[in-house]
């Protein structure tokens, strides 16, 4: 179960631009690298949460999602159009006051509606859960994909940090959180658009 494919495929997964890196990025740069922590520990425990939970209920989940999928995508796009929001916010200075980094439990509670989560999630446990695997199992692949997602998403709020410094005028700090709120909100658009084309409602 544990092994390279494991290490390969969750880093993969964990350090590819996605909603949680984009918003990791924006917040190093804007918050720092230390006051980003809760949202980088909120994201990896969440993630492994996750994991093991879906590894343990897999058939219902699945079934769940189905049903569910339209609606969980409205909810992930629309919310990650509000952090878009929320970091295009970021760069205006009357707004530091409204703006903070993301919390642990507002970052954990993000992957259950974020599309890119549950697409890793599902994978792993369908790709890397041996068949009638039980509690040990599932607790050993979620505590694995936990720690192998840290150090990944760690390297966006550590560039965030070291282009922080490159972005002192608050100018450069506007454009640069304009970019990343313009990239979730056409991530969110993109996924939405391919959802409702999946659902036939285009």
């Amino acid at each position: 179960m544990l092994g390279l494919p494991l290490l390969s495929y969750v880093s993969l997964m964990s350090i590819t631009p996605g909603p949680n890196n984009l918003m990791l990025a924006a917040s190093g740069v804007n918050f720092g690298f230390r006051r980003s922590v809760p949202h980088l520990l909120g994201i990896s425990i969440g993630h492994g949460v996750q994991v093991l939970l879906v590894s343990l209920l897999l058939g219902w989940v699945m079934a769940w999602l189905d049903d569910w999928r339209l609606l969980l995508t409205l909810a992930g796009c629309g919310y990650l159009l509000w952090l878009s929001w929320q970091v295009w916010l970021a760069g205006e200075p009357q707004a530091k006051q409204l703006v903070r980094p993301m919390s642990f439990v507002g970052a954990a509670a993000f992957q259950w509606v974020n599309p890119k989560a549950w697409v890793m999630v599902i994978n792993t446990a369908l790709l890397f859960l041996p068949l009638q695997a039980g509690l040990s199992h599932a607790l050993l692949l979620a505590l694995a994909c936990a720690l192998i997602n840290l150090p990944c998403i760690a390297l966006w709020a550590g560039l965030g940090e070291v282009l922080r410094r490159h972005l002192a005028q608050a100018s450069a700090r506007r454009w640069f959180n304009g970019i990343m709120a313009l990239l979730m909100a056409l991530t969110a658009l993109y996924l939405l658009y391919d959802e409702l084309q999946l659902a036939g409602v285009l």
